[in-house]
């Protein structure tokens, strides 16, 4: 039997990844841990103590030499006061609704399947950057600061690994949300080209059109957000790493979730996501950390080999020729408190014509189990926390708590089964969220009424998660954030 060893970090904010034999069943973690409610809440009054248009440095040289962006999570910045929430329970519905837009988005997106293929690739070395969180920029989870054209013009770009382009508000504005910087303007830019309807790049763009001999892009979001506009190579800056001749999407028409942040940056398996333009030379490798919520640190995000740890715990990625956007992975089930519960793992299973399977999203926040597997994941958890006075069901959460008064509560521990023998299991504070500012906590997990697993952001955050798209890997921890 192989295990990674426990980290030395207190229970609450603990880590585990253990790489045990499916065999002997043997694991080396614990079977309960602590859950800190008092510093918890403390977390939640941190977080709505941000000052308007704080900005973040771009991008920190790591040891390595290896570029790091930083990655914040929304409730760092706030763009205008019409976005910003003055207590934890409206930001939190107001998460609630945005994600199951988002899930929606994703189920749409699978049921229509497939994108166009191809290949581009562009020397460069390691880089990366610090992950902003982006509650109360009105779109996406989680932002990077880079560069936009020559000379680069500062931006915030909300990460998506099940998107697979790179999109920027631009002017002339025919009709723009409100972002946090100035509009990039092309025009400003010496570095901008527009790509002719007969390049080959034009012809990877779905829903691509033509006007006046210039290529046309448009993407549609499942909550009615889009982006229209003309595609472009432009030069795009991450600390002092340049990479020229990107092909983004110039977007004069725009309307959505998307205030505050200037676009999107596509981190999808596809070829025209930054992931897949940056091609072999970096292996389609690339590693991101999310900031835990209520913390005063940036997560980062990191692109090339370098990026990827040892001692991490690999699971195969799984490929759905359906939809290549997304990545994909085998589980085989779930546990609480050391046992395993009782489903079957056929429930995860990506079957051959595509259906079902579990994809890692940083765009979801709460992670869904079809309805059968996730009823069985919840009166496990219930039968083990018998001692805790119980609240009503919250948004999307059936299963709460009342822990106001308490310090500290003993809570079992909350597993992920991986195929091929990885277990990861989670600290506390990633399957029980606060939903108010006053003690009341829920089970952060919901039932989907598909097929479609999908492991969202609260259950990935502080845990560094490493994507290896040459040899079909994703990687758990062994770092912390």
């Amino acid at each position: 039997m192989f295990a990674f060893p426990a980290l030395p970090i207190i229970l609450v904010a603990m880590l585990h990844l253990t790489l045990s034999s499916i065999a002997t069943g043997t694991t080396s973690y614990p079977d309960f841990q602590l859950l800190n409610v008092k510093q918890t809440l403390i977390g939640t009054k941190k977080a709505l103590e941000t000052s308007e248009h704080q900005k973040f440095p771009m991008a920190s040289e790591s040891d390595q030499g290896e570029w790091k962006l930083k990655l914040v999570h929304r409730d760092k910045l706030s763009s205008n006061k019409t976005t910003t929430f003055h207590d934890h329970s409206h930001r939190f519905h107001a998460r609630m609704q945005r994600d199951v837009k988002r899930v929606a988005s994703l189920l749409r997106r699978l049921s229509g399947g497939g994108s166009h293929d191809g290949e581009a690739a562009y020397e460069v070395n390691d880089f990366g950057s610090d992950v902003v969180s982006g509650m109360d920029q009105g779109s996406g989870e989680y932002f990077v600061r880079i560069g936009v054209g020559s000379p680069p013009r500062s931006q915030y770009m909300v990460i998506d690994s099940g998107s697979d382009i790179v999109w920027v508000q631009c002017q002339p504005c025919n009709q723009c949300y409100r972002q946090s910087d100035p509009v990039f303007d092309p025009a400003d830019s010496a570095s901008y080209a527009g790509v002719s309807c007969g390049s080959s790049v034009c012809d990877r763009i779905e829903n691509s059109g033509c006007h006046e001999g210039r290529c046309r892009y448009e993407v549609m979001y499942g909550d009615g957000s889009y982006t229209k506009g003309t595609l472009a190579l432009e030069t795009l800056t991450f600390g002092r790493t340049v990479i020229k001749n990107v092909a983004i999407g110039c977007g004069h028409i725009n309307r959505g979730m998307f205030i505050g942040a200037a676009g999107l940056l596509g981190l999808g398996g596809g070829s025209m996501s930054l992931v897949g333009q940056l091609g072999g030379q970096t292996g389609g490798a690339f590693s991101y950390c999310l900031v835990s919520r209520g913390t005063d640190e940036a997560g980062s995000l990191v692109f090339g080999r370098g990026a990827m740890p040892v001692g991490a715990a690999w699971v195969p990625l799984l490929r759905n020729p359906r939809a290549p956007s997304f990545y994909y992975i085998g589980l085989s089930g779930l546990g609480v408190g050391g046992i395993r519960v009782p489903v079957s793992e056929d429930i995860f299973q990506l079957t051959e014509l595509g259906y079902g399977g579990v994809v890692m999203d940083t765009g979801t926040a709460v992670t869904r189990f079809p309805t059968l597997a996730y009823n069985a994941f919840r009166d496990a958890f219930i039968a083990q926390t018998g001692n805790l006075p119980r609240a009503s069901r919250v948004s999307i959460f059936d299963t709460c708590y009342n822990l106001s008064g308490f310090v500290s509560v003993r809570v079992p521990t909350v597993s992920f089964y991986f195929s091929g023998g990885p277990i990861l299991t989670l600290p506390a504070r990633n399957f029980l969220l606060p939903v108010d500012d006053v003690g009341t906590f829920c089970f952060a997990f919901a039932p989907s009424a598909s097929g479609l697993s999908i492991i969202g952001n609260i259950q990935q955050e502080g845990i560094q998660i490493s994507f290896d798209g040459a040899n079909g890997y994703v990687g758990f921890g062994p770092n912390v954030c």
